[in-house]
C-alpha cells in the first residue's frame, strides 16, 4: 500500500529522535521530545488549491524542517507518516 498526496500536501517520515542527551543520560520514549526534521516520501501535484496557483517546492528524498505541530499522523503497517500542507514546511535542510 502505498501514499499518494492531494493537492499540496507532502508525506513525510520522522528521522529517529535522540535516545540519550549530550550528557549521555538516555531518556524514556515519553520524554523525548517529537523530532522536526523529516524526509519527504511523497509529493502532491499541487495546482490551483483555493484559487490561487500553488507549484510544488520539495522533492522526494529532500530533509524538511516544519512546523512543531503541523500535520495529520498516519500508520501504515509498521510505518508511521506524517502528511503535512507545503506551508506547514519550514526550511530544507542541506
Amino acid at each position: 500500500m502505498k501514499l499518494k498526496p492531494l493537492g499540496d500536501r507532502v508525506v513525510l517520515k520522522f528521522t529517529q529522535a535522540e535516545e540519550t542527551t549530550k550528557g549521555g543520560i538516555i531518556l524514556a520514549s515519553s520524554a523525548q521530545e517529537k523530532p522536526q526534521i523529516a524526509e519527504i516520501i511523497e509529493v502532491g501535484p499541487g495546482g490551483v488549491i483555493d484559487g490561487k496557483e500553488v507549484k510544488m517546492e520539495v522533492a522526494v528524498g529532500q530533509k524538511v524542517i516544519l512546523n512543531k505541530y503541523a500535520g495529520t499522523e498516519v500508520k501504515l503497517g509498521q510505518d508511521e507518516f506524517v502528511i503535512v500542507k507545503q506551508s506547514d514546511i519550514l526550511a530544507i535542510v542541506e
